[in-house]
């Protein structure tokens, strides 16, 4: 069941939209604005819940054994509407992709310990907030309404499993670490040229790729790829024609002119195979990400064979292993980041055992099929049946 149906398979359920629910949406957002002082500050890095859809007298809700919770904001579900699902008494999985189940309000905590013991003076409210500020009164929401009601909590990394830990309002809940799956008879390796070639790629040159939904977005690393760029520029001069840079993502010709390489825009890709097909074309994946869970980029790109280098940072040290199939680069250093990319490339024998080592990681970590068995496992436990 989603809030938006984007597929004709019957076996997905989209929620009816109205213009009612379009507007407790808007509704929503104005109270984060008034609380935020009236200005956009991290407008949408904050969630607060206070709308949604009742799922409860839904067919497809009476009918289920396990309700299954993912990220359920931005007008899917309500605070009251989690408390109604809890009280039916059916069993209830939350898989947390970002912390905003165990904080107040935001789906980052970054620095912020607060919601270790109990929101407030949350700094994502412009001027800082208040002891009884909107985090505060939100965290108290969501602590009434777990401390009745038995949940299991499913983190996508190990990352994430600890922050849940250290949240009181998970204190006695059942919380695991299941990674996201991935379909690797999709994401696969395949011949690279020709996989150029559909791409309209240049077969003479050595590719990165870099992507996001936004690619101006400043947590996505923008800045730090720059600078790594310029450092592989300076520090190995043949580089400027050896190397290129595939960007695909909303705004991705905003890289154009700021890279001392050529720059191959692409736009955001929705269909899988094309995406594929990127993975393909290219030699490495860089993510200069300054905060992540478990991210799917990564997980595909390894999939299909391409090393990666990302940021010491949220769940990516889980799935690069540092000088085995990728390099971890220290947080917030683009020297790092550069040295790294040029490990990766500087090396073509090596190169080929990276590839083998980071699709074999996806493969014996992720497949869809592993993930399954371990949520089954979880289903059972919790309705008391046998495997």
């Amino acid at each position: 069941m989603v809030r938006d149906k984007q597929t004709e398979q019957i076996s997905v359920v989209g929620l009816e939209r109205s213009w009612l629910h379009i507007w407790k949406f808007v509704r929503e957002r104005i109270t984060i604005w008034r609380a935020n002082h009236f200005k956009k500050h991290n407008l949408f890095a904050v969630d607060i819940a206070n709308t949604g859809t009742d799922i409860t007298s839904l067919p497809e809700f009476n009918e289920a054994d396990v309700i299954h919770l993912h990220w359920i904001n931005q007008g899917m579900l309500s605070l009251k509407g989690i408390d109604k699902i809890l009280r039916s008494g059916k069993p209830v999985v939350w898989t947390m992709h970002d912390m905003w189940p165990c904080t107040g309000i935001c789906h980052h905590a970054r620095e912020c310990t607060n919601y270790e013991e109990g929101c407030h003076d949350c700094p994502f409210i412009y001027g800082g907030g208040s002891k009884k500020d909107l985090s505060y009164r939100t965290y108290r929401k969501k602590q009434k309404i777990y401390k009745d009601h038995s949940m299991a909590f499913v983190t996508c990394s190990h990352w994430l499993e600890e922050r849940a830990r250290k949240s009181n309002l998970l204190t006695g809940k059942k919380i695991l670490s299941i990674p996201n799956p991935i379909n690797t008879n999709l994401f696969k390796p395949a011949d690279k040229e020709e996989a150029r070639e559909r791409c309209m790629l240049p077969q003479d040159k050595q590719l990165i790729l870099f992507g996001s939904v936004k690619i101006t977005d400043k947590r996505k690393g923008i800045d730090y790829l720059i600078e790594a760029c310029k450092i592989l520029a300076e520090k190995h001069p043949d580089y400027v024609d050896k190397l290129g840079v595939v960007v695909f993502g909303n705004q991705s010709g905003h890289l154009e002119n700021l890279l001392p390489f050529k720059v191959y825009p692409l736009n955001y890709v929705r269909d899988e195979h094309r995406l594929v097909d990127i993975y393909n074309a290219v030699d490495i994946f860089v993510t200069p990400s300054l905060e992540e869970n478990l991210p799917n980029t990564i997980m595909e790109a390894m999939a299909c064979g391409t090393p990666c280098v990302g940021f010491h940072v949220g769940g990516i040290p889980e799935m690069i292993d540092h000088l085995h199939n990728g390099y971890v680069a220290q947080y917030k250093s683009s020297a790092d980041f550069a040295n790294g990319i040029h490990w990766v490339l500087s090396d073509p024998e090596e190169y080929h055992r990276l590839s083998e080592e980071a699709c074999r990681k996806v493969v014996a970590n992720y497949s869809e099929s592993i993930i399954a068995k371990k949520y089954i496992d979880l289903y059972n436990k919790i309705t008391g049946k046998n495997a």
